[in-house]
């Protein structure tokens, strides 16, 4: 009598085989949740809108975003004795305690034709871009419960800075026409280059400040960072002192000069003083500086929107 023999068995997939296996298998079985969800036009609670879904969405807002800049705005000094005089007592402060130092101390005037103006429109301008950038790091942060209590669009927190910001900028440049009357410039054609400018500085600042705002959100501390990044790059900006007298007179490397020529905040500074001031020419300005302006403007400007949307569903998480 022969004897039969049972047949090897078959050897078992690789571990991963059988867990790719399983993975397919169970993506073919339908949900019955998400089933039930998609029958009755049921989305994801939070989840992120795509990009022009987001736009609209934002758009719509569009009212609650400034009547939330102007509620913060009028607020902001609500508790002091001057009040809202204090959006033009700041920045004429700063210039005064700038000119002390670097125009009489350091003798920085010396070249500058029309120095104060100069200097003025300088601190102006980048009391706005500063403070925009600065203040959207706790846009998110400082409006948890407003995050996690409602849904709208977050972009609607950092623009908001940016409005408000912007509204405090208008009633400071009429403070800034004045003086720039008072210290002997006259009106000309070119003043009307000031609003074009203020356009895309306003655009560079929002694409920062939605920048700023998730990696603000996502790390609180880098607010306590952020006024000595700002402070270096003030002094790089040529708020107080002349980017073209210095390199005229210093031989600086290449990229150094090139970094400075290209720097957002001085082209912005740059176009308003040659926008406002009579003895701010031409020559003085970058090549290119209106294209340069509006390659910052765009490119940050859509650029940090983008950023600032592909963490949507993120914010106030955690």
């Amino acid at each position: 009598m022969t004897a039969t023999t049972a047949p090897p068995p078959a050897p078992a997939p690789p571990r991963g085989r059988a867990k790719d296996a399983h993975a397919k298998a169970k993506a073919k079985t339908p949900d019955p949740i998400a089933e039930l969800a998609a029958a009755h036009d049921l989305t994801l609670s939070g989840a992120r809108p795509t990009l022009p879904r987001y736009i609209a969405e934002l758009w719509t807002r569009r009212h609650f975003v400034t009547a939330y800049a102007t509620a913060r705005m009028r607020a902001q000094y609500s508790e002091a004795s001057l009040g809202q005089v204090w959006h033009l007592v700041t920045p004429l402060l700063n210039a005064a305690v700038y000119y002390f130092i670097f125009g009489i101390v350091m003798h920085a005037s010396h070249n500058v034709p029309d120095y104060l103006p100069f200097l003025i429109t300088g601190v102006f301008v980048w009391d706005f871009i500063g403070s925009c950038i600065n203040a959207s790091t706790r846009a998110v942060q400082s409006n948890l419960g407003l995050v996690r209590a409602l849904h709208f669009p977050r972009a609607s927190l950092p623009l908001s800075t940016v409005v408000q910001l912007f509204q405090q900028l208008l009633v400071t440049m009429g403070a800034l026409i004045i003086l720039l009357l008072v210290f002997g410039q006259t009106p000309n054609p070119n003043w009307l280059l000031a609003f074009p400018a203020l356009l895309l500085m306003a655009s560079f600042c929002a694409g920062c400040a939605m920048i700023m705002a998730r990696i603000g959100a996502k790390s609180p501390d880098v607010s306590q960072l952020m006024p000595f990044v700002l402070r270096t790059w003030m002094y790089a900006s040529g708020v107080m002192w002349s980017i073209d007298q210095m390199l005229r007179t210093d031989h600086l490397p290449d990229w150094v000069s090139t970094a400075l020529k290209l720097n957002p905040a001085a082209v912005f500074i740059d176009l308003m003083r040659f926008a406002l001031i009579d003895s701010y020419k031409a020559s003085q300005l970058p090549h290119h500086v209106w294209l340069i302006a509006l390659g910052w403007a765009l490119v940050v400007g859509v650029g940090g929107f983008v950023f600032f949307w592909k963490a949507e569903e993120e914010y106030g998480r955690g």
